[in-house]
C-alpha cells in the first residue's frame, strides 16, 4: 500500500508543478499581454516551425542510430526500428514519469531483441553520462560568452549559484559512500544489488570497447547540433527573435534544457524559462514564451505521436 501510495506522488508530483507552472505563466499577464502571447503563436512563420519539427525528428533517429555503437561490444545487434520506437517509447514515458523513460527503452529493447535489460540499461547510462557531457561543454560555453548577463539575472532573482554547486558535490559524496557500503556488504540483498551494478557497469564498459568510437562521437555531434539548430531556426518564426545571435539562442537553450529536468517533460515551466533566458537580451517576455509554447509544443506533439505509434507498432513488427 505504502509503495503504490509513493509510486502515485511520484507520478503525481511532477504532474501537479507542471500544471502550477501553466497556470502561474498565464496568471502573470495581463489582459493586453495574453493578447500580444496569443498573437506571436498564432502569427508564427509556419516553414520555419516545420523546419525545427523535422531536425528534431532527425536527433531522434540518430540517437537510436547511434545506440548501436554502444551495444555492439556487449554483442548486442539490434533491429533500428526496435531501437527508435523504444527511445520514442522511453520519451513519452518521461512525460508520465520523469527519468521511467529509460528504464522503460531499455526494458523494451531487452524484451524484442531477448537479450538482459542490465547491459541494455547500462549502454543508456553511459549514453546519458556523454550528453550531460555534451549539455555542460554548452552550459561553459554560454556561460562564458554571456557571463555578465547570467551573474546579473541571478543576482536580480536572489540566487546563489554557488550553493547549485554545494548541492552537486554533495550528492557525488553520497553516491560514493553508498558504493562503497554496497561492494563490502554482506547482506543478501546488497549483494544481488551488486550484482546488477556489474551488469550495468560492463553495459557501460562498452563505450571503451566500441569498434567504430568516431562515428559514436560523429553523431553525438549531430545530435547536440540538431538539438541547438532547431532551436536557432525557430527564433526566425518571431519578428521580434530573428535577428538575436547565437549566443542568445545558446542562453535560451540552456535555460530551457535545465526546465526540462523539473517537470515532466518540461510541461509549464520551459515556457517561462525561454522567456525569461530571451527577457535578458531584450525580447518581450510575452514573445519570449510564445517561442517556448511553440517549440515545446511541437517537440512534444512528436513524441506523443511517434511514442504513440511505438505501443502499436513494436509487437506487429516483432510477431514472428
Amino acid at each position: 500500500m505504502k509503495k503504490a501510495i509513493k509510486k502515485g506522488i511520484r507520478t503525481v508530483a511532477p504532474m501537479a508543478l507542471g500544471v502550477f507552472f501553466i497556470w502561474y505563466s498565464f496568471s502573470k499577464f495581463s489582459t493586453q499581454e495574453l493578447e500580444e502571447l496569443w498573437m506571436n503563436i498564432k502569427n508564427v512563420n509556419v516553414i520555419w516551425v516545420i523546419l525545427s519539427f523535422l531536425m528534431g525528428l532527425l536527433s531522434h533517429l540518430s540517437r537510436a542510430y547511434r545506440w548501436k555503437f554502444l551495444l555492439e561490444p556487449i554483442q548486442i545487434v539490434p533491429k533500428f526500428y526496435n531501437s527508435f520506437f523504444s527511445l520514442m517509447l522511453g520519451y513519452l514515458a518521461n512525460l508520465g514519469i520523469p527519468r521511467s523513460g529509460e528504464v522503460l527503452r531499455g526494458a523494451t529493447l531487452a524484451s524484442y531483441e531477448n537479450v538482459k535489460f542490465e547491459k541494455t540499461f547500462g549502454t543508456i547510462i553511459t549514453e546519458r553520462l556523454v550528453d550531460l557531457v555534451m549539455l555542460l561543454s554548452i552550459v561553459g560555453i554560454a556561460s562564458l560568452s554571456q557571463s555578465e548577463k547570467i551573474f546579473n539575472f541571478f543576482k536580480s532573482q536572489n540566487i546563489n549559484p554557488f550553493f547549485g554547486g554545494i548541492v552537486i558535490l554533495s550528492f557525488i559524496l553520497a553516491l560514493v559512500l553508498g558504493f562503497r557500503l554496497i561492494k563490502f556488504s554482506k547482506v543478501p540483498f546488497f549483494q544481488k544489488l551488486k550484482k546488477f551494478i556489474e551488469d550495468l557497469f560492463n553495459g557501460m564498459k562498452s563505450v571503451f570497447s566500441m569498434k567504430k568510437k568516431l562515428y559514436f562521437i560523429l553523431h553525438t555531434f549531430i545530435i547536440w547540433g540538431l538539438y541547438v539548430g532547431m532551436f536557432y531556426v525557430l527564433k526566425f518564426a518571431f519578428p521580434e527573435t530573428k535577428t538575436l545571435g547565437v549566443e542568445a539562442t545558446l542562453a535560451a537553450f540552456v535555460f530551457g534544457a535545465f526546465a526540462m529536468s523539473v517537470t515532466n517533460g518540461g510541461i509549464g515551466l520551459y515556457p517561462i524559462a525561454i522567456g525569461i533566458a530571451f527577457s535578458t537580451f531584450g525580447v518581450s517576455v510575452a514573445t519570449g514564451e510564445a517561442f517556448g509554447w511553440v517549440m515545446w509544443g511541437t517537440q512534444t506533439a512528436l513524441v506523443i505521436l511517434l511514442g504513440g505509434l511505438s505501443f502499436l507498432i513494436l509487437p506487429f513488427i516483432n510477431k514472428r
